[in-house]
């Protein structure tokens, strides 16, 4: 657990290395391998189930298979799958080699919220063949960045079979990929496919190579449309070398690109194709976006008695933390501008994903309110108590679903009632925010009508449960894409 690797199996000729189990199932888990593998000949190395099930991942792997080495094969199964905040760092990974394959067999599935990013990845190679299968598939709101990647290649390629499908909100960037290659070949498939929403950034991609191919099959045929970005796609190419897409997707700019050149087949128009993402989320009821748990949204008219429905998975997965003394709190930096000294005090380094944390905490705490919303974070009981009646007054009732039974499940609805006779109220609901004590976004809308509710097991109609559920009366200043509206539909 949490282990640094310097100078590991550098110049070593044939053989392997494997790690297996590596960082299962830690909460925080901080890995860093400096200059692994480095100028070997024919070696491989293996990683079976790497950093699964974490929850707040930092792992990092600098000069990677580089300088020279000839041969040999590296191989990801099950990287960093399962995890809650994925933070990966590939730099320099897999530069200067000659005939070294490097594959990724399901990088970072089923995570939830993160970055990861790869610097100058096969750069300057020589035969170099790497393969990503199953790339941040299932995954929510994960941002990926790919910076001079198969840079100034020599033959060999790079494939990426299914990536980022199934996701919810991506943001994938490539700069310089596939910059000045020799006859490379770049192939996509399934790209972000059956996606929600997200962003994808190409700059300078495949940008003056000589010879060579780069095909995208079925790219971008979301569920809710995104937005994609091509700067200098292919702009220096010629008749010697093919760049398609096959059944390309929505929204989609293109600057500067090979236009005689680059085919498309099955373009879809963008006008037409909103109506279809548009009038399927409202009429299909089979479509379905993953990340939006069963439950979490319903209509008002489902809570009575009787109604059996889905329940979303309502565990805590931060975590455990306790809240500061005011006396203690009060004295402590909190805001961006004091992010260093915040670094500083609770030692993290500038790019450590408790820095980031920390970061885009204090980010979200200073954000400007939305429409008629009265927010405040806090980093104490008392602070909560104090915003709590401000909003509220001073005679207020601390309500919250008594336990997680039911869980993921099917429940039914037992006996309801009606706060203030089931009439618009005011109410203050807190969330948790990742800070490394605890911290609350406190906030109030409103026009809210607030619920408490047995929870019965629909078998048994025993009673395992009391909940509460809140009804947005006014949703007007909500986006259109909003978890609520694709669920739902409106």
């Amino acid at each position: 657990m949490s282990k640094n690797f310097t100078n590991y199996g550098s110049k070593l000729p044939r053989g392997f290395d494997s790690f297996k189990k590596y960082a299962e199932n830690d909460n925080l888990p901080v890995n860093s391998f400096r200059q692994y593998s480095r100028g070997g000949a024919g070696h491989d190395d293996m990683f079976s189930t790497y950093a699964p099930n974490g929850n707040v991942v930092d792992q990092s792997f600098n000069t990677y298979g580089t300088g020279l080495s000839a041969g040999g094969v590296g191989d990801f199964k099950n990287y960093a799958p399962n995890v809650n905040v994925p933070n990966l760092r590939f730099t320099t990974y897999s530069t200067e080699v000659a005939g070294r394959k490097q594959s990724f067999t399901s990088y970072t599935k089923d995570t939830n919220s993160g970055d990861q990013s790869f610097t100058s990845y096969g750069r300057n190679s020589n035969g170099a063949v790497n393969d990503f299968t199953s790339y941040a598939n299932n995954s929510n709101v994960i941002g990926s960045t790919f910076t001079n990647y198969g840079e100034s290649g020599n033959g060999g390629g790079n494939t990426f079979k299914s990536y980022g499908s199934n996701a919810n909100v991506p943001e994938n960037t490539f700069k310089n990929y596939g910059v000045d290659g020799n006859a490379p070949f770049e192939t996509f498939i399934n790209y972000r496919d059956k996606s929600n929403v997200g962003d994808d950034k190409f700059t300078s991609y495949v940008d003056d190579p000589n010879a060579g191919r780069a095909n995208f099959e079925n790219y971008g045929q979301s569920f809710g449309e995104g937005s994609d970005t091509f700067n200098k796609y292919g702009s220096g190419i010629t008749d010697a070398q093919t760049v398609g897409f096959k059944t390309y997707g929505v929204n989609t700019t293109f600057k500067e690109y090979g236009k005689t050149v680059v085919t498309f087949a099955d373009y879809k128009n963008k006008t037409i194709n909103q109506v279809s993402v548009s009038s399927s989320l409202v009429s299909d009821k089979n479509a379905k976006n993953k990340w939006i748990e069963p439950g979490k949204f319903f209509r008002e008219k489902m809570l009575k008695t009787g109604t059996i429905m889905a329940m979303p998975d309502i565990q805590d997965k931060m975590p455990k933390r306790s809240f500061l003394p005011r006396v203690i709190a009060s004295k402590l930096p909190f805001s961006t501008s004091k992010i260093s000294e915040l670094k500083t005090i609770f030692h993290a380094g500038d790019d450590s994903q408790m820095g980031k944390m920390m970061s885009d905490a204090l980010t979200e705490c200073e954000r400007s309110p939305s429409a008629s919303e009265t927010k405040r974070c806090v980093n104490s009981v008392e602070d909560m108590i104090d915003f709590s009646t401000s909003v509220l007054g001073r005679n207020v009732v601390v309500r919250t679903t008594e336990n997680t039974k039911g869980s993921k499940g099917n429940i039914m609805i037992g006996s309801v009632k009606g706060i203030n006779g089931g009439k618009v109220t005011k109410s203050v609901s807190c969330h948790q925010s990742l800070f490394p004590y605890l911290v609350y976004y406190c906030h109030s809308v409103p026009k809210v009508r607030v619920y408490e509710a047995d929870i019965l097991d629909p078998n048994s109609k025993a009673k395992i449960n009391r909940g509460i559920a809140i009804c947005h009366v006014d949703t007007s200043s909500w986006g259109a894409n909003h978890g609520a509206f694709i669920a739902l539909g409106s």
